[in-house]
């Protein structure tokens, strides 16, 4: 019965360490937003999981709830820093950020971009799926974001004109 729980395991300390770190980190979101944990960059990605690390040896191992804490919090006001200076420095912005990808202009599908992006077609047509489309007339673009999600803009119906604005697909490139 070792494997299910052992006499000296220090479970009221992780739960209490649970809870103090779970407020710890709504505190500090509350203090520094919500685009802490947002999905923008490689560089929130990497955050996010090194949060979770954190957290985990914080309640898993010998590490204290105060030096959790201050990990979190150090992180929490690396990335608003990092926040700042990306909207102050555009070329900062460009090195973090994946641009966007288109990956159908139209009806058409952009192979050469799918290829790129190492999606497969069915993956792409499995999004239109999810999206409602059900023909590509319908399709007015699919891009791959900067976050990996993909976006499926579509008319409602094929006899919806769907115009698409230019400034929808500003920053989006069109070639790999």
């Amino acid at each position: 019965m070792d494997w299910i729980y052992k006499i000296n395991d220090p479970i009221l300390i992780t739960f209490l360490a649970s809870i103090l770190v779970f407020i710890v980190v709504i505190f500090l979101t509350r203090l520094i937003g919500l685009r802490s944990f947002a999905k923008f960059t490689a560089y929130d990605f990497a955050f996010t999981i090194a949060i979770g690390s954190i957290i985990s040896a914080t309640l898993t191992s010998s590490t204290t709830v105060a030096h959790g804490s201050t990990a979190i919090a150090s992180l929490l006001t690396l990335t608003f820093i990092f926040s700042f200076l990306q909207r102050r420095f555009p070329a900062l912005n460009s090195l973090i950020s994946n641009k966007p990808l288109l990956l159908m202009k139209g009806n058409t599908i952009l192979d050469s971009n799918l290829k790129h992006a190492r999606i497969h077609k069915s993956q792409l047509i499995a999004k239109l799926r999810e999206a409602n489309v059900t023909n590509f007339d319908q399709v007015l673009a699919v891009v791959l974001e900067s976050t990996g999600d993909i976006s499926v803009l579509h008319k409602a119906s094929n006899s919806d004109s769907g115009e698409l604005q230019s400034e929808i697909l500003k920053g989006v490139r069109e070639t790999p």
